[in-house]
């Protein structure tokens, strides 16, 4: 269960790494450029699972008292997953910021 946020986002933080992989066309596809694209996109889906873990480890399980458990239990899979798309989304943002410093256009 730990993992289950995460495995639930993984399909739009693939099509997340599709666009950060092929967009904008207009910077140079020079094999530094791919290199560091290849070292954000590990670094985006470690961190996204690392922050994941973080997430389920903090939500809190609700208490079980003489009705049953009280609502609330869906925190354990929400916060998990705001944290990975969090963390996943701040390191494409400022890989993209570095890209565009790097291989953007000169004036």
């Amino acid at each position: 269960m730990r993992y289950l946020a995460i495995l639930l986002l993984a399909p739009w933080l693939l099509i997340l790494c599709w666009a950060y992989w092929a967009y904008p066309k207009s910077l140079p596809r020079t094999s530094g450029r791919r290199v560091l694209d290849v070292a954000a996109l590990l670094l985006a889906l470690i961190a996204a699972a690392q922050c994941a873990v973080i997430g389920f480890d903090m939500a809190e399980l609700p208490v079980v008292d003489g009705f049953g458990r009280s609502s609330g239990a869906i925190w354990q899979q929400v916060l998990p997953a705001l944290y990975g798309y969090g963390a996943f989304t701040a390191v494409l943002v400022l890989a993209m910021l570095l890209r565009h410093v790097i291989w953007g256009r000169r004036r």
